[in-house]
């Protein structure tokens, strides 16, 4: 029987998805999916005799298969043996076996309806949720639109073939989780009018011929026990149409997705405990945050974040449900406080939440600063210092260094750049390092490596936000290579200042270098490689001189978003126009442009369409005529530029 009611509240018997992965965790391949035999302990049931033999049949190696076939006929002769045998069968964590017995095993589930969902474009979501199925309702009104949507579908077909996936706490008191993740079995579903507007998403099943399971010594008689308990009723979005029926099948397999991605992913349980004006316009940017976060717009660390966070949120929500549920009379002092403590932890996840999805997480969005670290200046004494980052220092390091400057040696560079003050050296002797305070450059020093740069290595540490940012005046960085790995900045932010690279690799996993507005950066001889987005950003107002550098290999973002797939190498935003000289750089091989300029507003084209205009009539020159006046608005100068082989062509003047 259909009811409707909120699934995204289903509690933990469901099998729900992490968000953003419901598709990938809720369709099976297109072929048959092989079932395995495990071990486990049967929950126990109303029957004693089904859960005896059903503990036998999961737990009993195949070496004491004979053994366990006679000692089931003498446990059946009384009560109190089978009592003990249980216990021992508890107590003993027999492995993994695959009984030889006479009852059948469960054959290979067929493969499920593969969703259309997983290919549709950001846009054809949109339309789907916001204009098909909730019509522009309000958020307290959502399940009821759901429901409705998901009733229409189902009046398609009252009968049909499904695959139940549910939680293996269902069946299983122990088992071992990462073998059996969900228990799925071939059920046959029988639709009905929904009866009650109170009820969850439920249906009527029955066990579907031939028996089928992703578990195969799953016994016949436990699962039944189970549905007859359940009273043959489960919830819907746990059940998967089964591939090879008709088209309506199809569509109703549809509509499950729909109704799994939306309180899998888009809903919020606080949605409809606060007003908001235009649900639809929050549900239309919730799912461009879970598209970002498919195509790789947002890079994998943070969007790992949120998923953990929502998760934890969820998890959290619950855990307050149940321990209030727990509480049969007044509650004591002690939890009271525990309430209040779980509530406050909820509220402190939901604002994060909030705030994620307000700043959107785009790669290419607003840059908050990240340092909050004062500038030390000079030492009082006006002394500086050569500080030598090696395990072990000795006099041929510093053999070129005049006799009178002053040293310090750290065997850790987190330690030198802490001691570090403004007109200080670091000095990096082969090796690799780690360093937070790289994050935090607020004084003019110098960084540089000796030796070859490609074996003096500094990776970021995977669990901060940033890996280099500074807002010194003038800092400096030569001869060394970064390696991002997690970070979710740019693998160096200049917020503000002067820096230069010179002699440096950077091998970018986010995106790659960022000069904020009133910011300025120099790159000399040095590599890039790897950025999701551009090897170089240039925002609106600052300042860039790029000169004998190779910038190749950038914008690796799966993305339909045509404005994201344009950037390559290097990167403008205009409205301010940043200022840029590049002279023999080599820009190759990247998945954009070479140069792509980010006109994000009509007010700066008009110069454009006005050169346009004034160009030759032919059409062959009206780009580049165009872009010759843009170039001289922007500050561009371009001299002896290598610019091949990038997939979208060399310079392009992009409208957002």
């Amino acid at each position: 029987i259909l009811g409707t009611g909120r699934p995204g509240r289903r509690g933990a018997q469901g099998l729900s998805a992490p968000p953003g992965d419901s598709l990938a965790v809720g369709t099976l391949r297109g072929a048959a999916a092989p079932a395995r035999s495990v071990v486990a302990s049967p929950r126990p049931g109303k029957g004693k005799a089904g859960r005896e033999a059903a503990r036998r049949r999961l737990q009993l190696p195949p070496a004491s298969q004979a053994e366990g076939r006679a000692a089931g006929a003498a446990g059946a002769a009384g009560a109190e043996e089978e009592e003990e045998e249980e216990q021992a069968a508890e107590a003993e964590e027999p492995p993994l076996s695959v009984p030889q017995e006479e009852e059948e095993e469960a054959q290979p589930l067929p493969p499920v309806c593969v969703s259309p969902m997983r290919g549709m474009w950001r846009d054809e979501k949109v339309v789907l949720y916001c204009d098909q199925v909730l019509q522009g309702c309000k958020a307290e009104d959502a399940d009821e639109a759901m429901s409705k949507y998901l009733s229409e579908k189902l009046k398609l077909k009252d009968r049909w073939l499904g695959v139940w996936k549910t939680n293996p706490e269902l069946f299983f008191v122990k088992y071992e989780e990462a073998s059996i993740p969900f228990v799925a079995i071939l059920v046959e579903v029988t639709c009905k009018p929904r009866q009650s507007s109170s009820s969850c998403f439920k249906v009527s099943v029955s066990l579907a011929e031939p028996f089928s399971s992703n578990i195969a010594n799953i016994p016949r008689g436990l699962v039944n026990e189970i549905l007859e308990e359940l009273e043959h009723s489960v919830p819907l979005l746990e059940v998967y149409p089964v591939e090879g029926q008709d088209s309506d099948i199809h569509d109703i397999a549809l509509a499950l997705e729909v109704v799994r991605f939306f309180y899998d992913f888009l809903w919020r349980d606080w949605d409809d405990e606060e007003s908001c004006e235009n649900y639809t316009a929050l549900i239309e940017e919730r799912i461009n945050l879970w598209c970002d976060i498919q195509d790789g717009t947002i890079p994998g660390p943070i969007a790992q974040r949120f998923k953990k966070t929502l998760e934890k949120y969820k998890k959290k929500r619950v855990e307050l449900i149940e321990y209030q549920s727990n509480i049969t009379e007044d509650p004591s002092a002690a939890e009271a406080v525990e309430c209040w403590k779980k509530y406050y932890e909820i509220v402190m996840l939901c604002g994060l939440l909030k705030m994620w999805e307000d700043l959107r997480l785009r790669v290419h969005g607003p840059f908050f600063p990240r340092i909050l670290r004062r500038r030390k200046g000079k030492r009082d004494f006006g002394k500086t210092i050569t500080h030598i980052v090696a395990k072990v220092m000795t006099t041929d390091m510093v053999k070129d260094l005049s006799s009178d400057t002053l040293l310090q040696q750290h065997d850790d560079l987190d330690l030198a750049l802490d001691s570090c003050y403004s007109g200080d050296t670091v000095v990096i002797f082969p090796g690799e390092y780690q360093a937070v305070n790289l994050a935090l450059l607020t004084d003019d020093i110098i960084i540089k490596g000796v030796g070859k740069r490609e074996e003096i290595m500094i990776t970021s540490e995977p669990s901060h936000d940033s890996f280099v940012v500074s807002k010194a005046d003038n800092v400096k960085l030569m001869h060394l290579s970064l390696i991002q790995q997690g970070t979710v900045d740019g693998i160096v932010v200049v917020e503000s200042g002067h820096m230069t690279l010179e002699n440096c690799i950077l091998k970018c996993e986010g995106t790659g270098v960022c000069v904020l507005t009133g910011a300025a950066l120099t790159i000399t001889d040095s590599e890039i490689t790897g950025a999701q987005g551009a090897g170089v950003e240039l925002y609106p107002g600052s300042i860039a001189v790029l000169e004998r550098n190779e910038i190749h290999h950038c914008n690796n973002l799966r993305t339909s978003d045509n404005s994201k797939s344009t950037l390559g190498g290097v990167n403008m935003k205009v409205l301010p126009a940043p200022k840029l000289k590049m002279t023999n750089n080599h820009i190759y091989n990247n998945n954009g442009y070479g140069v792509s300029i980010l006109q994000p507003t009509e007010q700066f084209f008009i110069v454009a369409e006005e050169a346009l205009n004034k160009g030759a009539a032919s059409g062959d020159k009206k780009e580049d005529s165009m872009l010759s006046r843009v170039m001289q608005n922007l500050n561009l100068e371009m001299n002896n530029n290598k610019i091949e082989a990038n997939l979208k062509g060399d310079i392009r003047i992009i409208t957002s």
